[in-house]
């Protein structure tokens, strides 16, 4: 082993807790500094790994050591967790210090009756600013976006926008990449770049220095389709605009990200028909999350077996039925999966569309099509070589084939039938398709060999 390896960088799992390690400790004066020391982002992901207990008696013990950043970075589910713990003025304090988007991601989290302390609390602006949010729809742009925001008019010089920025101080945003060039009633006409502002003469008029190709986006638009826009254009900020065009707010890069991963993660755990774990979540809460999805799956799992006791007694006349069977389901479902989870994701992406929607069941009924002709030759010589029995492999060898067939044109049909029905389409998408596959494929598959055996 090389004698530098003690100067590789640790992974996650090597990092001791800290925060864990503060109530075990007599030389806590030591542990605190290095506590303080973490970025907030780390500090969050050593506070969510503790028991209720154990941030319980850590926020009675240190709360001051819980920093607006790090309310920011924390799981939404333990911010709502700890506020009740937390002095009001601290949380005062941390919504005034961050930006609008993160202080109403922190307030929503809020119990009403603790939300009037806050208010109280609150300077006028502050105030308005977060009620203003909060009066829009949950994962509507209006909620999200941030209400600091740098704008000029064209007539301003490089100069005069940085000595106003300077002069402002404080109220700037923490981050911004762009300046927003407005006219007379505060519609956006161009952007300027930070960097090329700070490269240009002090003299130069932002209107010879604007980029006029603005992308927008309205107040009101979902979330995921704001992220759409950002990643189609490859935007870094954007000016949000209410009903008569004016600039309201902004949303930026760091944000986008953050919906995109909670989009992601969302169809995700749609498509399994569960709802995300959270780390303070119970037992019993993730129970009255998944068992109404599980119910479902007993269902569909009831109507697949109704269909195989219609046959009872071709299986018991030909056991090797009973073996063959679940091999033609399961690859009906495999294949079926795939095709949904791809239709699924082209649905997200906007690359799925009523246009194109009748090439993309064509190529998924086709590729399951040659792949239930490749596997159904492999399964029938199994079941030749093994039960010595040219019928069975024959019926193996067709249900395969049909089965295939319909896993491909459920997995690309049940998520556009969803959609066009206005319904998220990766919400338990696979419960059907599943269905489908092994009500097809048991009924193929002892139909034929109804026909052919007995």
């Amino acid at each position: 082993m090389s004698d530098h390896a003690s100067d590789l960088p640790l992974s996650e799992d090597d990092h001791p807790n800290l925060l864990a390690k503060l109530s075990e400790t007599t030389q806590a004066a030591e542990l605190i500094e290095d506590i303080q020391n973490l970025h907030p982002a780390d500090f969050a992901d050593q506070f969510e790994q503790l028991s209720n207990e154990q941030r319980d008696a850590f926020i009675d013990a240190n709360a001051e050591l819980i920093s607006p950043d790090i309310l920011a970075e924390l799981e939404d589910e333990v911010v709502e967790d700890i506020l009740p713990r937390l002095p009001s003025g601290q949380i005062v304090e941390a919504l005034t210090e961050l930006d609008n988007d993160d202080a109403t991601q922190i307030f929503e989290e809020m119990e009403a009756e603790q939300r009037e302390k806050i208010l109280e609390g609150l300077e006028p602006e502050d105030r308005a600013n977060l009620e203003a949010s909060l009066a829009f729809d949950d994962e509507t742009i209006g909620r999200l976006m941030q209400r600091e925001f740098v704008a000029a008019p064209p007539f301003w010089t490089v100069g005069d926008t940085i000595d106003h920025m300077r002069a402002t101080g404080e109220n700037l945003p923490d981050l911004f990449f762009n300046i927003w060039v407005v006219d007379t009633r505060f519609h956006p006409i161009g952007y300027i770049p930070v960097s090329v502002l700070m490269r240009s003469p002090r003299e130069t008029q932002l209107s010879g220095l604007m980029n006029d190709q603005i992308f927008t986006i309205d107040q009101s638009m979902d979330q995921e389709e704001a992220a759409y826009i950002f990643e189609k254009y490859h935007l870094i900020s954007a000016p949000v605009l209410d009903s008569d065009g004016r600039i309201k707010g902004i949303m930026t890069a760091d944000d986008i990200i953050d919906i995109i991963q909670d989009e992601n993660k969302e169809d995700m755990l749609a498509l399994a028909g569960v709802s995300d774990a959270g780390v303070t979540d119970t037992a019993l809460t993730t129970v009255r999350a998944r068992a109404p999805w599980l119910l479902l799956n007993l269902a569909t799992a009831i109507m697949a077996s109704i269909v195989i006791a219609f046959f009872d007694y071709t299986i018991d006349r030909f056991v090797q039925l009973a073996i063959l069977m679940p091999i033609v389901a399961s690859m009906g479902g495999n294949a079926g999966t795939q095709a949904l989870a791809v239709a699924v994701r082209s649905l997200a992406e906007r690359d799925l569309t009523p246009q194109n929607a009748w090439r993309a069941i064509r190529r998924e009924v086709l590729a399951g099509l040659i792949n239930g002709l490749i596997f159904a030759i492999v399964l029938a010589l199994i079941a030749y070589i093994w039960f010595g029995n040219r019928d069975i492999a024959i019926v193996a060898f067709i249900a395969m084939i049909i089965n295939h067939f319909f896993a491909g044109l459920a997995g690309i049909s049940i998520p556009l039938l969803l959609k066009r029905a206005g319904l998220d389409p990766a919400v338990s998408s696979s419960v059907f398709v599943t269905t489908v596959t092994d009500v097809i494929g048991f009924l193929a598959f002892l139909g034929f060999a109804a026909l052919m055996l007995v």
